[in-house]
C-alpha cells in the first residue's frame, strides 16, 4: 500500500475499530480492538476530547499488529506515545494538553449531566504529532458519564447553606456522604455525581466563603443531609480532598456531626500560605515544607484520640502540596486508636488523587485562598503511577463506604 492513498488502503483492509461498551460511567474499564489490518504493521490509537473551555486534549499508544492483522489495547503493549506498555485506560489517563495549548491547565467536567465525548482513531504508522492533518484509518466516538442512568442532581440552598445533591435511583433511603472538596472557588460536582451511580446520597458542599469555613456551616450542610427523606440517617460520613480533608477532620470536635466514616484523601491538617519555596527551572511553587518538621505542639494538632468512626487516609507519596506522608505517620503515632485508621500510601503519586482514570496533573494554575493571588503549583507524581493509585484508591474507597456504611451494623 502506498501512503498517499489512505481511502483505497482502507477499503482493501476492510479495518474495523469497536470500543465496548461505547457508553459507560467515566470508571468503567473499556476495551479498544482494531481488526482486519495487515500482520506485523505499525498502527497509532489517538484519543481526542474538548473540554468544556474549548481546550483539546490528546492521548496516543504506538502498537504493532498480531498475525492475525488485530491491536487489543488490552493486552498489547504500547510501544511509545503518552503512555508505554499493556496500559488498557492509558488512552484517558495519559491525556494532555494538545501542543500550543494554554499552560497550567488541569481536566475537569463541569456539566456533569452531560457525557465526557472522547474520539478515538486510528493512524497509519506510529506518529507522534500534526495528527488533525493526517488521514484517519478508522474512527469512533465513546461517552463517558459522571451519571448513571436515574441519578438526580438536587440544587439545595437552605438553612444557609449551599450546595448541590446527588441521589441514586430508586426511592432509597440511601447512606449519606458530605462531599468536601479543595481549595477551589466553585463546586466542583463530579465526585459526588459518581458517588451517587454507586448507591451514596452525595452532597457537595460550597464553603469557602470565609463565613462558611466554621465548623456550625458543617453541621448545618450536615443536618441538611439527614433530614432528607431519601437520606438514611443513620449512615453518613464525609469525604474529603485537600483542605477538604482538613475540614471533615474538623468534625471531631463537633457535637452534632455523628459520622459512620470519614476518607480523606491527600488530608492537611492546616492551611497555610507561608514558607512556600519555588522551583527554580519551572517557576512553580511547592507548599509541602510549610508544616515541616511537624510541629510538637498537640494544640495546633486535630486530636485523632478523639475519632470514632473508621478513617481512611489515601497518601500520595511524591505529594509536593502538603507534607501529607510525614502528617499521616504522625497521626496513626498518636492514635490510640489505631483500629480505627486505615492507610493507602501510593509511592510516586502526587497530591491530586482523583477519580480513576482522570489525566494526572503534576502542575497547574491555582488561586490562592487568601491572597487570591494565582500561581502555578506543583503538585507532584508521576503519570502511570499516579494514575494507576487513583484507579487502586478509588475500588478500595468504595469497598470502604459499602463496609462502613451499607453493611456495618447500626
Amino acid at each position: 500500500f502506498v501512503s498517499r492513498n489512505f481511502g483505497q488502503m482502507r477499503n482493501l483492509w476492510r479495518l474495523l475499530l469497536s470500543v465496548q461498551p461505547s457508553r459507560g460511567l467515566v470508571d468503567e474499564k473499556f476495551s479498544v480492538r482494531v481488526q482486519n489490518a495487515p500482520p506485523a504493521h505499525p498502527l497509532t490509537m489517538h484519543a481526542l476530547l474538548h473540554s468544556e473551555d474549548g481546550d483539546t486534549w490528546e492521548a496516543f499508544g504506538h502498537y504493532v499488529t498480531d498475525a492475525g492483522g488485530d491491536v487489543n489495547v488490552t493486552k498489547d503493549p504500547s510501544l511509545g506515545g503518552t503512555y508505554v506498555g499493556v496500559e488498557p485506560m492509558g488512552l484517558l489517563w495519559s491525556q494532555r494538553l494538545v501542543p500550543g495549548s494554554r499552560p497550567g491547565l488541569r481536566f475537569r467536567k463541569q456539566d456533569v449531566q452531560t457525557p465526557m465525548q472522547v474520539r478515538l482513531s486510528v493512524y497509519q504508522g506510529h506518529q507522534s504529532e500534526g495528527f488533525m492533518d493526517r488521514a484517519v484509518l478508522a474512527s469512533v466516538m465513546m461517552e463517558r458519564w459522571y451519571m448513571a442512568p436515574g441519578v438526580r442532581r438536587v440544587n439545595i440552598t437552605e438553612g444557609g447553606v449551599t450546595g448541590t445533591l446527588f441521589l441514586p435511583p430508586g426511592p432509597g433511603p440511601f447512606p449519606g456522604l458530605l462531599d468536601l472538596w479543595g481549595g477551589v472557588d466553585s463546586l466542583v460536582e463530579y465526585r459526588s455525581a459518581l458517588l451517587a451511580s454507586h448507591g451514596f446520597a452525595s452532597l457537595t458542599l460550597d464553603y469557602l466563603k470565609p463565613a462558611q469555613v466554621k465548623n456550625e456551616y458543617f453541621e448545618d450542610a450536615y443536618r441538611v443531609l439527614q433530614q432528607h427523606p431519601q437520606v438514611c440517617r443513620r449512615r453518613i460520613g464525609l469525604v474529603g480532598l485537600s483542605f477538604g480533608s482538613s475540614m471533615a477532620l474538623r468534625t471531631i470536635y463537633s457535637n452534632v456531626i455523628q459520622v459512620r466514616k470519614c476518607l480523606n484523601s491527600v488530608f492537611m491538617c492546616f492551611f497555610n500560605e507561608i514558607c512556600i519555596k519555588v522551583q527554580p527551572d519551572s517557576n512553580q511553587l511547592i507548599w509541602r515544607n510549610a508544616l515541616l518538621p511537624m510541629p510538637t505542639d498537640t494544640s495546633k494538632k486535630v486530636d485523632v484520640g478523639r475519632l470514632q468512626c473508621p478513617l481512611l487516609l489515601v497518601v500520595g507519596e511524591d505529594d509536593q502540596s502538603w507534607p501529607v506522608p510525614e502528617s499521616a505517620d504522625d497521626m496513626m503515632e498518636r492514635a490510640g486508636n489505631s483500629h480505627l485508621l486505615t492507610v493507602l500510601s501510593y509511592p510516586r503519586a502526587g497530591h491530586l488523587i482523583e477519580l480513576p482514570y482522570s489525566p494526572h496533573c503534576r502542575a497547574s494554575k491555582f488561586l490562592t485562598p487568601l491572597h487570591k493571588e494565582r500561581v502555578m503549583m506543583l503538585w507532584g507524581g508521576e503519570a502511570a503511577p499516579h494514575s494507576h493509585a487513583q484507579e487502586d484508591a478509588w475500588r478500595k474507597t468504595l469497598d470502604f463506604l459499602r463496609k462502613n456504611l451499607y453493611c456495618s451494623a447500626d
